[in-house]
């Protein structure tokens, strides 16, 4: 296909409004750019449509700034026009695109025009999509003294083939700025239309390969069956599964039951291991041929960070024996194991020098929640149940040793009963992690989905102002704290109200519950020299207290509940913080507990 050709569709593309008419376009494109080559130019127009030069689950890059784009235009444009004059137009019109197109290129011909080039080969224009994609490639292979010189010759060489319409694209191309209205479900579609294949065949096809033109050329070349060929390749990431936020009592009511996972301040990894080494498979074999690895490690957004994280590296080497990929996090720890905030983690993830340095400030540790593939079998379309049972099979080196003495297992309680993930979920804050994740036990794995199928409990929506009345003193090293704390709220018509058989409490001020979740160590220490002036009475670890400190508590939701005096209870209530500003007078009321819980 000529690169003009792809141009003058892509502008076609650009101009139209219609979503449906959008795809017959891009339907019709991969049909023409199927014809004649045994699939190449198919699969880099697949990419090409929607701005990538290279499939998503790699990490190469062009790695060509602005200024090396701007400097090949000029030198493309004549010897009368500069980078800066380049830079100086796009500020007036604002897209690189438009500024490529209003060159007259070609008056550059002959051999140094192409960087050592056939002048009868290249001189004439006729630029093809293969002779682009060829050229993009050796540009991003570029490396060491001159490799810049080298990229900028490369790209003025391309350019000075290009008509107006052809520099639009090509300069939008390469800056990652094709924006023609071409976006991943667009091309998914058109690959079905174009091949007379089914939308979620090709939909599976994208979910194991991440590269729209590795299927595009399959869904051409053998079509469904092809597509249900393709599997997970060691070595090549796929898109991560995402959460949305929920409730307990929303995946209870949808799930019946709930498997139930500790939520780590930590960053999204995916481990990749092949004691044999990895061969990857596929048109792509310049990239894969670099990216292979026996250990490798992706971040959430698919970036290549094994350098930077030899700790997940020597886990694996050390812990793992079959060919396997993991989905899981990395957690900063300090140097008793205690977890870091999220903002320590980053800090491994952007280093890309002096490794060994960085690892000795901030430490890191791997944990596993799930089994993509193991030992040659995918597991995407297993239940989330199944993938756990195998992800411990995997990291167990022991068969006699239990689920939580697993180095780098995350565990999976499977429960129904929303105390016990109440439990679950104070167990986590107090390990110093950020609560909880909630997951359909019957889930498949869905590559790139935020779906109803994994939820992170979902952030407190609202707040009340309690009063403090009560706490317990502390077990083990929390044993001179004061820890879980009895809240209570202003009965507002000065009346009790009390379940029968239930202590009345002072000062017009009735309980809602207890908090315990939430708060660290360093603040316990804070919180009991706050209140141990205001110790009213003492029985065994009870303690009872003066009203005249008020907290700030966050809380799933409000239910009705004989145990506490108001007549309802906060479910997950968790600390905020001190109200410093507030008296107890100033506290929320019975009332407002009614207005919320509506």
């Amino acid at each position: 296909m000529e690169f003009a050709t792809f141009a003058d569709r892509a502008a076609a593309i650009e101009a139209e409004p219609a979503d449906l008419e959008t795809v017959a376009r891009v339907a019709t494109l991969l049909e023409d750019a199927a014809d004649g080559d045994g699939g190449r130019t198919v699969a880099v127009v697949a990419r090409y449509v929607q701005g990538r030069v290279f499939p998503a689950w790699t990490s190469r890059t062009l790695d060509i700034g602005p200024s090396a784009c701007y400097e090949a235009i000029a030198r493309a444009a004549g010897t009368n026009v500069s980078p800066d004059d380049v830079e100086d137009r796009l500020a007036e019109v604002g897209e690189i695109g438009d500024v490529a197109a209003s060159y007259d290129f070609g008056g550059q011909r002959g051999l140094s025009a192409f960087a050592g080039g056939d002048d009868s080969a290249n001189g004439g224009g006729g630029l093809t999509v293969p002779e682009v994609d060829e050229a993009l490639y050796e540009l991003a292979a570029a490396e060491g003294s001159g490799s810049q010189d080298r990229k900028v010759d490369l790209l003025f060489g391309l350019f000075n083939r290009c008509s107006s319409d052809e520099a639009r694209y090509l300069a939008r191309l390469v800056l990652s700025e094709m924006r023609i209205g071409v976006g991943e479900g667009t091309v998914r579609n058109a690959i079905g239309e174009a091949f007379d294949v089914p939308v979620e065949r090709v939909e599976r096809a994208l979910q194991v390969s991440n590269d729209y033109g590795e299927v595009a050329r399959v869904a051409r070349e053998d079509g469904r069956e092809g597509l249900d060929a393709m599997t997970l390749e060691v070595g090549r990431p796929v898109q991560a599964m995402l959460a949305q936020a929920g409730t307990v009592t929303g995946a209870l009511e949808d799930w019946d039951e709930a498997g139930v996972e500790w939520k780590y301040d930590g960053a999204r990894v995916q481990l990749h291991y092949d004691p044999g080494g990895v061969a990857i498979d596929g048109a792509d074999a310049t990239v894969a041929a670099d990216d292979a690895g026996e250990i490798r490690v992706f971040s959430r957004n698919m970036e290549d960070v094994t350098d930077a994280l030899p700790e997940v590296v020597e886990f694996a080497d050390e812990h793992l024996a079959e060919p396997a990929i993991l989905d899981g996090e990395v957690v900063a720890v300090d140097d008793d194991g205690e977890p870091l905030p999220f903002q320590e983690v980053l800090k491994r993830f952007r280093r890309k020098h002096d490794v060994a340095k960085a690892r000795e400030d901030v430490a890191v540790r791997p944990v596993f929640f799930d089994c993509l593939h193991a030992d040659g079998e995918d597991l995407l379309e297993e239940p989330l149940t199944t993938r756990h049972e195998r992800l411990e099979a995997v990291l167990r080196e022991d068969s006699e040793r239990e689920p939580d003495e697993v180095e780098g297992l995350s565990l999976l309680w499977r429960t129904d009963d929303p105390d016990e993930i109440e439990r679950i979920d104070a167990d986590a804050l107090e390990a110093g992690h950020e609560g909880l994740m909630l997951k359909d036990p019957d889930s498949t794995y869905s590559p790139g989905r935020r779906g109803k199928h994994w939820r992170k409990r979902k952030p407190d929506v609202e707040t009340l102002d309690c009063v403090v009345t009560g706490a317990e003193w502390g077990e083990g090293r929390r044993a001179t704290f004061l820890g879980t704390f009895e809240l209570s709220v202003r009965d507002g018509d000065g009346e009790k109200r009390r379940s029968a058989g239930s202590a009345v409490e002072p000062r017009n001020l009735e309980t809602v519950g207890k908090v315990a979740t939430g708060i660290t160590d360093e603040k316990l220490a804070e919180l009991t020299e706050l209140l141990e002036p205001h110790v009213a009475s003492e029985d065994g670890t009870r303690v009872e207290l003066e009203p005249a400190v008020v907290f700030e508590v966050g809380y799933e939701e409000i239910q009705t509940s004989p145990t506490y005096s108001s007549g309802y209870a906060l479910r997950f209530p968790r600390f905020v913080g001190v109200r410093s500003d507030k008296d107890p007078a100033d506290a929320d009321t019975v009332e407002r507990l009614e207005r919320l819980r509506g």
